[in-house]
């Protein structure tokens, strides 16, 4: 990798003299400008160019993963700096075995289907006119995260399958990993003959940078916002760009009556503590008034380091096992650090009842042995992603065979739950004829 900031063509564009641009939305709009150009040659790029772009992102990844372990050092250290949470460092982090992770996921992306050109109806019209609707990339995605140094590789290996080009705001708290890492993946991306420019980022611009990707209507196509709710809700707030929303995840495991402790403990320790920063960590757990399980589950996390905020009843639930007296706020709370909500429900429609109430329409999950309470769990549970008897931490596009993905969307338009290839491309109507008018 090279090290020469200049030539590994950075997000400072310094080679064509960026430092002397000073206004954040026109130097926005110069890469997005350059983000277009590229995207017209990616949507003509077949599935083998694209594919060797990947590997070729995942090759350089490999060969340069201990300049970029030492760049990321220096953000851990930064951020321990300035008071940092352990969790917030913990997404931060970048490890072997995490580089291993973003490797592997770059390889499986190129063995996946290219979803570009796929039909998705076709017919042929009574007047003779032969019609298709494909798939075709969106053009410009503008991505804006925080602290996830892997979201940089997950989203430009998605895009580039999808034949999209994209604009990256990491955020200051991973800027050294950042910086490391688009230098290597528009180096890769070169060496392939593929544009470099459809990876670029706005960092250099803070957040006058990312302000402007949220006003850059008409060069930017879609925005897609990962993070916490601060950042989400002013992505969603403020764009005039259209925002595909992904969500904070305030997610429950309901234990029904039926469930044994021999499945529901693994799960509960796995869904909590595997790595509790992220989106897909359960937060709240609610106990059936008459679960035989909970006794043990609640002991179980309280062993592996978990702080339990009950309400009266489980409290009385958990015995000897210490525990903190939750506060109406602790319903609501995105803890990502190992503490969990726990509330008594008298029956299924009581935790569905509480899961309507403060769910953020992430995940939910339900431990059951009872058929017809996990149908009726699935049926009227509104959330992305409903999973019975499985630890919330499978909502994941590696997890669910997409190879990577962009965020987990909370929405209900084109795209909800985690975001893989498909979710990245539109569709456009092919309309073929042979001299028709229209009568």
């Amino acid at each position: 990798m090279s090290q020469n900031t200049d030539a590994a063509h950075t997000l400072t564009d310094s080679a064509e003299g960026s430092s002397a641009v000073a206004d954040a939305a026109t130097a926005v709009s110069r890469l997005a400008q350059k983000a277009r150009a590229a995207s017209r040659v990616l949507a003509r790029a077949d599935r083998n160019w694209k594919d060797r772009g990947l590997l070729a992102i995942a090759a350089s990844l490999d060969a340069n993963r201990a300049a970029v372990i030492k760049a990321n050092a220096k953000d851990l250290e930064a951020g321990r700096a300035k008071g940092t949470t352990e969790a917030l460092l913990d997404r931060l982090k970048l490890t072997d075995e995490r580089v291993d992770g973003l490797i592997s996921a770059l390889q499986e992306l190129a063995g996946l289907p290219d979803p570009v050109g796929t039909v998705l109806r076709g017919q042929t019209l009574p007047n003779g006119l032969r019609l298709r609707q494909i798939y075709v990339p969106m053009g410009v995605i503008g991505a804006i995260y925080e602290a996830r140094p892997n979201v940089t590789v997950d989203i430009a290996g998605l895009a580039l399958k999808s034949g999209n080009a994209v604009l990256l705001r990491g955020g200051s708290a991973a800027s050294h990993s950042n910086l490391a890492l688009l230098a290597l993946i528009r180096d890769a991306l070169e060496s392939v003959g593929l544009p470099a420019d459809a990876v670029a980022s706005v960092d250099d611009w803070g957040r006058d940078g990312a302000d402007a990707m949220m006003g850059a209507r008409g060069e930017i196509d879609v925005l897609i916002p990962r993070g916490g709710r601060e950042l989400i809700q002013r992505v969603v707030s403020t764009a005039s760009v259209p925002v595909i929303e992904t969500g904070e995840g305030n997610v429950h495991i309901y234990l029904d009556e039926s469930a044994s402790a021999k499945m529901a403990v693994p799960i509960l320790l796995n869904a909590k503590t595997q790595r509790p920063s992220v989106c897909n960590t359960v937060e709240t757990l609610l106990l059936h008034a008459n679960a035989t399980a909970a006794t043990e589950v609640l002991a179980a996390l309280h062993r592996a380091g978990v702080r339990l905020h009950v309400d009266a009843r489980a409290k009385a639930m958990a015995g000897q096992t210490p525990t903190i007296d939750a506060v109406e706020s602790d319903w609501d709370t995105e803890y990502m650090d190992l503490d969990i909500s726990v509330a008594v429900v008298d029956d299924l429609d009581g935790a569905m009842r509480h899961i309507r109430a403060h769910s953020t329409g992430h995940t939910e999950a339900i431990l059951t042995n009872d058929l017809a309470h996990a149908e009726r769990f699935i049926a009227e549970v509104d959330s992305a992603a409903v999973i019975v008897n499985a630890s919330t931490r499978f909502t994941d596009g590696g997890q669910l065979g997409l190879g990577a993905e962009v965020g987990i969307s909370t929405q209900k338009m084109h795209a909800r739950g985690p975001m893989g290839l498909r979710e990245l491309t539109t569709t456009k109507w092919i309309v073929q004829g042979d001299g028709h008018v229209r009568s």
